[in-house]
């Protein structure tokens, strides 16, 4: 029976579809450094995440036992599914994955403990860095190469860097591989923010010598690890980095799988940097709400006109600011994600409108570890603007930045 021209259309559009992508995949030539480059072609404007671009990393994966620090980020394709499901169906000899903060499918709650366990899905064995593990030489040691995919946001104290640290020193003490799968930095478009120097202010949320919106990508970061030697005893990683095609760092990039539960937009991504500062003191940034991170209150009108009510949300019960209490403050859903980048504005609104200052920095020792210096603090208890404060940190920040050019891999946004 011969299929009418409205029934034959869609498969001829299908077909073509593919036969684009298959041809751009094709053209993707491998350097000796680990990265691709694709050919101008008609679909040259896909941003593609490293972990989409098979053809660039499972041939460095045959016959070899292989680890994988990922989580619910870790995915591919259009249809994001997990990169542990695509390494098995590609008969990819998966040994075990490591977990970060947050757990292996991003439903634990910020600072939890995450435990050792299997995949409730494939059954795979699950470890976790977060925190540390006694059995962690152990397991490198028997594979052969690591992979890390984990979805960064920007910020130097979320821990999925600190993370990527803790593999690439197992890597190299045990002289494994590292394949690094890039992804976009939804926040690269900007450095800003004071550089963590002294070491006494060194823990899981700011593990480097970098800016606070330090402006890598992972990739770009474990070349600054290795060629900055930040590993123990100045060692080195074997690091290959599959870098993402078509995209540099000016450009805007919407996360397509949330990368944890109090970052559920790309609003609250880009406000992330600006207001995870409140951490360090009682002040709510919505967890416990639909808009975590998209709003900022405390316990009195005086502090706004805006109103809202901490509850309990998946991946939001136990560390919850304001829980139960009306919170006043303002209400950031209104702004256009793309036009954020770091102030300093709403922390220092709301340090003013505190009737008894001397409350605010309740949690002053973990304010000064995400702020990579106790200056800050001191900065805003003086009465500093935001123009003063981030005029001292200008001479660290374009040091910080000269060190960044060499271990770009990306066109800048400068």
């Amino acid at each position: 029976m011969k299929k009418s021209f409205k029934e034959v259309l869609p498969i001829v559009l299908s077909a073509l579809v593919g036969f684009l992508l298959f041809s751009c995949n094709a053209q993707n030539k491998s350097k000796g450094d680990g990265s691709t480059v694709v050919k101008d072609s008609a679909v040259s404007n896909v941003i593609v995440p490293a972990a989409d671009q098979l053809e660039a990393y499972l041939p460095l994966l045959k016959g070899k036992k292989v680890g994988l620090m990922g989580n619910q980020t870790s995915v591919v394709g259009a249809t994001n599914e997990h990169l542990v499901d695509v390494l098995l169906r590609e008969k990819v000899d998966l040994k075990f994955g490591f977990a970060p903060e947050h757990g292996f499918r991003g439903d634990i709650e910020r600072g939890e403990k995450v435990s050792n366990d299997k995949d409730s899905k494939t059954g795979l064995p699950l470890y976790t860095l977060y925190g540390g593990n006694e059995k962690q030489d152990s397991i490198v040691q028997s594979i052969d190469v690591m992979i890390f995919d984990l979805q960064d946001v920007g910020a130097r104290f979320y821990t999925y860097i600190t993370s990527l640290h803790r593999v690439m020193e197992l890597c190299a003490k045990h002289n494994k591989e590292l394949i690094v799968l890039d992804r976009p930095n939804p926040c690269g478009d900007q450095v800003d923010g004071p550089v963590r120097k002294d070491d006494k202010f060194k823990s899981n949320v700011s593990y480097h010598k970098i800016a606070m919106v330090h402006g890598l990508t992972v990739g770009e970061l474990a070349k600054m690890i290795n060629g900055e030697k930040w590993l123990e005893e100045g060692r080195q990683c074997k690091v290959t980095v599959v870098p993402v095609q078509n995209w540099d760092h000016a450009t805007m990039y919407e996360l397509p799988v949330i990368p944890s539960p109090s970052l559920p937009n790309h609003l609250s991504v880009r406000l992330y940097a600006s207001l995870c500062l409140f951490e360090g003191t009682e002040i709510s940034v919505g967890r416990g709400t639909e808009w975590p991170f998209q709003v900022v209150g405390y316990d009195s009108p005086v502090y706004g006109d805006f109103q809202y009510t901490p509850g309990e949300k998946a991946g939001m019960v136990k560390h919850v600011e304001g829980k139960g209490q009306t919170m006043y403050g303002v209400d950031l859903r209104g702004l256009n994600a793309d036009d954020q980048t770091f102030t300093l504005r709403y922390v220092l609104d709301f340090y003013k409108k505190m009737p008894d200052k001397s409350k605010f920095f309740s949690r002053a020792e973990f304010f000064d570890k995400l702020a990579g210096t106790d200056e800050l603090r001191k900065q805003i208890i003086a009465g500093k603007t935001e123009d003063e404060i981030k005029a001292s940190w200008q001479q660290e920040l374009t040091e910080y930045k000269k060190m960044r050019k060499k271990y770009l891999l990306y066109k800048d946004f400068e």
